[in-house]
């Protein structure tokens, strides 16, 4: 997918665009993104708020499910369950979003988040609803 395809993709998810995502790739396989360390966008003692971890990783999951729908079919999280195993104190977090399920009525994505040093920093999963224009 070209640059301003990706731009275009993190402007129609304004949170994600206040929040300084930055897709890096996307297909319907993967989505890759990334996330600087900002010191607004810290909890207690420097290190990274979870709530902008699980944001990284739901707009990166979110990108994936679209590209997995069927034509005129739209998505919206229905379940997101996260598990932290580091802190993030500098540098940035990137986001690898890979697809486990596509079916008829929901689609299940995987993200994996690491640090500047490659090391997990969280995993997501999610479970996206296909909604179905209605006749």
């Amino acid at each position: 997918m070209e640059q301003n395809d990706l731009a275009a993709l993190t402007a129609a998810m304004p949170l994600a665009a206040v929040l300084g995502v930055e897709l890096t790739s996307a297909d319907a396989a993967e989505v890759r993104g990334r996330l600087g360390w900002r010191a607004d966008l810290c909890t207690v003692g420097g290190v990274l708020h979870g709530g902008a971890l699980m944001a990284l990783a739901d707009s990166t999951g979110a990108v994936c499910a679209f590209l997995n729908l069927p034509a005129g079919a739209t998505t919206s999280t229905i379940e997101s369950k996260t598990n932290f195993f580091r802190g993030v104190r500098a540098g940035e977090v990137r986001a690898v979003s890979r697809p486990l399920h596509v079916g008829g009525s929901t689609v299940v994505v995987q993200t994996d988040l690491y640090d500047d040093s490659d090391r997990r920093v969280g995993q997501t999963t999610q479970t996206q609803a296909v909604r179905t224009p209605r006749a």
